[in-house]
């Protein structure tokens, strides 16, 4: 499902226009968005939980020299299903 099929979906179970589902789904991601670049975790009860998890620097190996490079330390978004999700799945 892309973004354009999950708008058509918001807007007919929550009987909006597309344009209104649009502006929703946009907010929402914004807000999480912004949650976690202050470094906030957004729990959604039922759903999942978003935080960041913070990954160290390390060494790598370049697979086609086979020199080793430095690789960066980074942050990056991390989901973590709630239980009514995974039960749902399974």
């Amino acid at each position: 499902m892309n973004k354009t099929e999950l708008v058509e979906k918001i807007a007919a179970s929550a009987g909006l226009s597309k344009v209104d589902a649009k502006k929703a789904l946009d907010a929402t991601v914004a807000a999480i968005k912004e949650a976690l670049i202050a470094g906030d975790k957004v729990a959604l009860v039922g759903f999942g939980t978003f935080a960041v998890n913070e990954r160290p620097a390390r060494e790598g190996i370049n697979p086609a020299t086979k020199a080793k490079i430095k690789i960066a330390a980074k942050k990056v978004a991390k989901f973590k299903a709630g239980a009514e999700l995974a039960d749902a799945l399974n």
